[in-house]
C-alpha cells in the first residue's frame, strides 16, 4: 500500500512528488507515467523559458507561482547544474494603438513586484539591434532552461527519497477501496491512500476516472514554431516578444533563444485534432468528436473568430507566418526559416466559452487534480509541487508508518 500515488510524470507531477516526499520523507510514494521518459508531452516540447510572471493577474495562482518560481527554478539550475542563463526579455509595441497595452503590462508588472523598465526603441535597440519598434520594456529576470533535465533531476530526487517510478504504465481504472484507491494500469494493480492527479492532456479524464468532476474540458492546442538558420542566429540575442492582445489567451508569435543556442520563432495556436497531436495530420477520432461536440469549444470559437483565422492562416502560409515575425524583425526572410517541432498546449475550457486563465487544483476525496497547468507550468513547478503537497489533508498524514 502507497501513501500516495501521482500520476503523470511532467514537470508538474514529478515537482509534486518531490516536494511530498520532502515533507513526509517516511511516506511511501508512487509516479505512474505512461509514456518511455519523464517530460514527453508538454513539459518536453515548450520553448524551455523561464518565465517571469509579467503577464498574469495579480493574486492569481499563475502571478506568485511564476514569480517565486522563476527565482526558485534559477536556483535549482545553478545548484543541480542544469544548463540555463538569466537573458531578460524585451516586449515591444510596433504599433501606437499597442502603447496604452505596453503601460497596462507595465504596471501589472509592478504589481507582481518584477523588475520592469520602460525603455526607448533606442534602448530597445541597444539590447536588440534588429528589432523594430515604437516603445518596450525589458524585464530583466526572464530565462532560458533545460527542463528536459530539470525533469530528469526531479526523477533522481525521488528515487534518492525512495519513491516508486514506473514509466510504460498507464491509467486505465480508478477504484475506491475503504482504505484508499486501486489504481488499474496496463502493468499491473497498485493500492494508494491518496491519489494526485498531474496528467496534463488528460487531467480531466483521470479526473473523471476518479469520480471528480474537472470543472473544465482540455481542448489540445498546437503551437507550431519555425527555427532560425545558424547563420541567421545573430538577428536575435535574448527573447524578443509583441505587446499581447489581452482578448485573445496567447502571447503572439515571438523570439526565443534557446539554452544550445538556436533561436525559435513561434508559437502560433491552432485547435490539434488529437491531445498528443504534433504534426498537423495527426488526428484522433475520440479527441476530435470530444471537441466538436463540446458547446464550449464553438462559444470560444465564435468569440476569437478572427483571431482563429488568422492563426489557421499562419499554419498553413509559411508568408503569412513570415510576415508576423517581420513586425518585430523586418530582416527576418522566408529563407532564413526552417520547421521545427511543435508543441500542444493543455487548455482548460469551460461550458460557457471561457478559457481557464490559471492554474486549477480540484480536490476529491482522498485526491487532489490539477486540471488546467499549461504554460507557466515549468517554471513554477517547484512552487506547485509546494503548493499541493501543502494540500494533503491531516486524517491522510496520520496514517502514514
Amino acid at each position: 500500500m502507497y501513501d500516495f500515488a501521482i500520476i503523470g510524470g511532467g514537470i508538474v507531477g514529478l515537482s509534486t512528488a518531490m516536494a511530498i516526499g520532502e515533507n513526509h520523507p517516511d511516506s511511501r510514494i508512487l509516479l505512474l507515467e505512461k509514456e518511455s521518459h519523464w517530460a514527453f508531452h508538454q513539459t518536453g516540447n515548450n520553448s524551455g523559458v523561464i518565465h517571469s510572471g509579467v503577464y498574469y493577474k495579480p493574486g492569481s495562482f499563475k502571478a506568485k507561482f511564476c514569480r517565486d518560481g522563476c527565482q526558485s527554478m534559477v536556483e535549482f539550475c545553478q545548484k543541480y547544474d542544469i544548463p540555463h542563463e538569466v537573458c531578460g526579455k524585451v516586449i515591444v509595441a510596433t504599433e501606437e494603438k499597442e502603447l496604452p497595452l505596453l503601460e497596462n503590462l507595465y504596471q501589472r508588472g509592478l504589481q507582481n513586484d518584477i523588475a520592469v523598465k520602460k525603455i526607448s526603441p533606442e534602448e530597445v535597440r541597444e539590447i536588440e539591434p534588429n528589432v523594430n519598434c515604437i516603445a518596450g520594456i525589458r524585464v530583466y529576470s526572464t530565462g532560458i532552461a533545460d527542463y528536459k533535465k530539470v525533469a530528469e533531476k526531479y526523477a533522481e530526487l525521488i528515487r534518492q527519497q525512495g519513491g516508486d517510478l514506473h514509466l510504460n504504465t498507464k491509467v486505465d481504472r480508478i477504484i475506491k477501496t475503504s482504505t484508499g484507491q486501486t489504481l488499474e494500469t496496463n502493468q499491473g494493480t497498485f493500492e494508494t491512500r491518496f491519489v494526485i492527479n498531474c496528467a496534463g492532456l488528460h487531467s480531466d479524464r483521470v479526473a473523471k476516472l476518479g469520480g471528480v468532476e474537472p470543472q473544465a474540458k482540455i481542448v489540445p492546442f498546437r503551437g507550431e514554431y519555425y527555427e532560425l538558420i545558424p547563420e541567421k542566429r545573430d538577428l536575435v540575442k535574448t527573447l524578443i516578444y509583441p505587446v499581447p492582445n489581452p482578448a485573445f489567451p496567447f502571447l503572439g508569435v515571438h523570439f526565443t533563444k534557446m539554452i544550445d543556442g538556436s533561436v525559435h520563432a513561434g508559437p502560433n495556436a491552432v485547435l490539434s485534432l488529437k491531445r498528443e497531436g504534433y504534426q498537423k495530420t495527426d488526428f484522433d477520432l475520440r479527441d476530435f468528436v470530444e471537441v466538436m461536440t463540446f458547446p464550449g469549444f464553438w462559444k470560444l470559437a465564435a468569440k476569437h473568430a478572427d483571431e482563429g483565422i488568422q492563426e489557421m492562416i499562419r499554419s498553413l502560409s509559411k508568408a503569412a507566418f513570415v510576415r508576423s515575425l517581420q513586425r518585430l524583425i523586418p530582416a527576418v526572410q522566408s529563407k532564413d526559416l526552417i520547421p521545427t517541432h511543435a508543441g500542444v498546449r493543455a487548455q482548460a475550457l469551460m461550458n460557457d466559452g471561457r478559457l481557464v486563465d490559471d492554474f486549477l487544483i480540484v480536490e476529491g476525496e482522498r485526491s487532489v487534480h490539477v486540471c488546467n497547468a499549461p504554460s507557466p507550468a515549468a517554471t513554477s513547478s517547484l512552487e506547485i509541487g509546494k503548493a499541493i503537497a501543502a494540500r494533503i489533508p491531516a486524517p491522510v498524514l496520520r496514517v502514514q508508518r
